[in-house]
């Protein structure tokens, strides 16, 4: 069974924030779904993962093409997980309880400095803790990421 990581976004945005967990997700050998809510906001993240990292490449596509089933990356806001082990929601993309059990991860990214996004991220939270679903709530407090709560 998945577990959800709530990653609660203070001092690094998002777009430092995905290309760190979608390398490591890669090299966990995991094939990730990037669920967001907006297909403007999905191609400015493709054009980002196109130049960063500077010293390495992220392969990936946007939902909707030819070979969505080849790409260990894909973007997209109603793509199916099928086939993939890791999801990562971000701007305010949803994560389904009932999805979660067929993963090896999922993660939620909320940016801290957005009262609507932190009050979402809670009522997920409670949605995925009342599932009786594994969920840790890592923040940027201290400077790094660090763990500050588990359910």
């Amino acid at each position: 069974m998945g577990a959800v990581y709530f990653y609660h976004m203070t001092r690094t945005p998002l777009d430092a924030t995905l290309p760190v967990l979608l390398e490591k997700s890669l090299a966990a050998g995991w094939r990730v779904l990037v669920r967001g809510t907006s297909g403007a906001e999905l191609e400015r993240l493709d054009e980002l993962l196109w130049l960063r990292p500077e010293e390495g490449f992220l392969p990936h596509g946007i939902a909707g093409g030819d070979r969505d089933a080849d790409q260990p990356v894909l973007l997209g806001v109603d793509a199916p997980l099928a086939g993939r082990e890791a999801l990562i929601c971000v701007d305010g993309a949803q994560v389904d309880p009932a999805e979660v059990a067929g993963l090896a991860r999922a993660s939620l990214l909320f940016d801290g400095g957005d009262a609507a996004a932190v009050e979402a991220a809670r009522g997920q939270w409670r949605a995925v803790t009342g599932a009786g679903l594994s969920a840790q709530y890592w923040s940027q407090e201290s400077g790094r990421w660090e763990k500050k709560a588990e359910a």
